[in-house]
C-alpha cells in the first residue's frame, strides 16, 4: 500500500552563539543564552569552553539572562 506522508515542517535555523569544550575528545557544547556562567567549563568533561557560533534551530529562552542571577537563586 502507498501511505501519503504529510510533508515536515522546516525548521527556521539562525546562526547562534555556543559555548564549545576545547577538550577534541569531547563533542559538548551549549547554547550562550542557556548558560550560567560567563565562561562555563564542560559539563562533560570539565574542560574550558570557547565561545564559537552554529547553525541551530530557533530556540527562545524564557528565562532572560541566566548569568545575570545569583548563585542559588531558583528558576521556574
Amino acid at each position: 500500500m502507498n501511505y501519503r506522508k504529510k510533508p515536515l515542517e522546516e525548521v527556521p535555523e539562525e546562526n547562534t552563539a555556543i559555548w564549545a569544550c576545547t577538550n577534541d575528545e569531547c563533542n559538548g557544547w551549549m547554547r550562550d543564552n542557556f548558560a550560567f556562567e560567563h565562561a562555563p567549563s564542560c559539563r562533560l568533561c570539565h574542560s574550558p569552553m570557547v565561545r564559537s557560533m552554529k547553525m541551530l534551530p530557533q530556540l527562545l529562552n524564557s528565562n532572560g539572562d541566566l548569568k545575570s542571577l545569583k548563585k542559588g537563586t531558583s528558576i521556574t
